[in-house]
């Protein structure tokens, strides 16, 4: 066990020079837009997915009044979290691209899983939209062709709390047997 601890603390983790960040801004229909940030270990031309990325976080608005928020840090297995980002382009992947609903954050196809108080985004074979409280917020949709790009931070975001993925817990390994503790 000990020997596993030791080798789990010597894994590489990604230095704040080999973090890709970025932020972007989305506008809806409807005064509805939301604002966000994200982040993921550097490289080279790959399409970055949900797996990847390390800190994530979104605002919603409607108007200048904040709707809601989510971050990677409340991901559970329940979840709908699918992401598809291009870094070549600057942009995320939109409907058309080949990736049916390239976009699921916080909420699924239907708008109705980000749960009570919730906040959501996806982009589907429909539309580009919100989900507010667990409801789909069809005054926020746009084409799902529309182009959503993103811009890359010059230096480290400072997330806020919730926004990134939590870190393992050594706890949670399997104890080994006793004898072998001798």
């Amino acid at each position: 066990m000990l020997r596993l601890c030791l080798a789990l603390l010597l894994l590489p983790i990604p230095a704040a020079a080999d973090m890709a960040y970025w932020t972007f801004d989305w506008e809806g229909a409807g005064d509805w837009r939301l604002e966000g940030a994200m982040s993921y270990p550097e490289q080279d031309g790959e399409l970055v997915t949900g797996a990847d990325v390390s800190c994530f976080a979104i605002r919603g608005f409607a108007g200048e009044e904040e709707v809601g928020r989510w971050g990677l840090g409340d991901l559970t297995p329940d979840t709908t979290w699918r992401l598809t980002f291009d870094p070549g382009a600057g942009a995320f992947v939109v409907e058309g691209e080949g990736i049916r609903m390239p976009q699921a954050w916080n909420m699924d196809g239907y708008g109705t899983d980000c749960g009570p108080g919730g906040f959501g985004f996806n982009i589907g074979n429909a539309a580009q939209d919100l989900c507010l409280d667990g409801r789909l917020v069809t005054e926020s949709q746009r084409r799902p062709q529309t182009p959503f790009p993103a811009l890359r931070a010059d230096a480290p975001i400072d997330f806020p709390e919730g926004a990134c993925r939590a870190a393992p817990l050594l706890s949670m390994l399997a104890p080994e047997p006793r004898s072998a503790l001798r």
